[in-house]
């Protein structure tokens, strides 16, 4: 049987990080990685000719000519149909769902309507956000990647009515007034890393923003690293 040629293409450190020790760890799959969006052009994939093309994390749309030419597979951090489009982990903490699965689908045209691979089970009951895409990039490399290459599942279009979230804006990580305890300790936790817009105050001319978080139920408080800085117009 013919060794399978793969491109994953990711962004983010840690996503980046696995991908490279995935391919040291499988060395007899020819592995292409591209870790930038301007890398994700035809003749590149054309000159490789891949079996499938994984996205992991990818911020960006796939373009028609990719994903009709070739196997297209992203990943999904909901059940899906249910909590298609954009940032899946932030709806999801936002609403208060701390169970969910990680979804294996095929690019289509539509927005995450494409046909499952499978799903595996992702529990977002603790950890800042950039621990659960740690765990979540694990999950996908080292279980359900190489489950798709080795037994090249056929995928199901999906079943039931399609659930959408709206991509969250910069200004919705401000912390709202009369917040629970509970649901303060997500809304920190779940815009805790890289690239995101931490959660936020303004108070007196001055920014104050959170990281991490940690839950102290027994005491009834939060313990937080707070980074302070002059709000824009505020300025001296």
């Amino acid at each position: 049987m013919k060794s399978p040629t793969l491109v994953i293409a990711t962004i983010r450190r840690w996503n980046q990080e696995l991908a490279e020790k995935f391919k040291v760890g499988h060395p007899d799959w020819e592995i292409h990685l591209i870790l930038k969006k301007e890398d994700l052009r035809l003749p590149v994939l054309e000159r490789i000719h891949p079996d499938y093309i994984f996205f992991p994390h990818w911020s960006w749309i796939i373009p028609e000519e990719v994903y009709a030419k070739w196997e297209c597979v992203v990943f999904h951090m909901t059940d899906l149909p249910f909590g298609r489009g954009g940032s899946p982990l932030q709806n999801l903490l936002a609403r208060g769902i701390h169970e969910t699965k990680i979804t294996a689908l095929r690019v289509t045209g539509g927005i995450d309507e494409g046909p499952i691979y499978l799903k595996r089970d992702l529990d977002l009951s603790s950890g800042s956000a950039e621990e659960i895409y740690r765990k979540a990039s694990k999950i996908i490399f080292e279980d359900m990647i190489p489950f798709i290459v080795e037994n090249r599942p056929s995928p199901v279009p999906q079943e039931g009515e399609g659930v959408y979230f709206e991509r969250r804006r910069p200004e919705e990580s401000e912390i709202e007034e009369g917040m629970e305890l509970s649901r303060l300790y997500d809304h920190i936790r779940m815009l805790d890393a890289e690239g995101y817009p931490r959660a936020f105050l303004r108070c007196k001319g001055f920014r104050f923003e959170f990281s991490d978080a940690r839950l102290k139920k027994e005491r009834e408080e939060i313990e937080a690293f707070v980074r302070i800085c002059v709000e824009r117009g505020h300025e001296p």
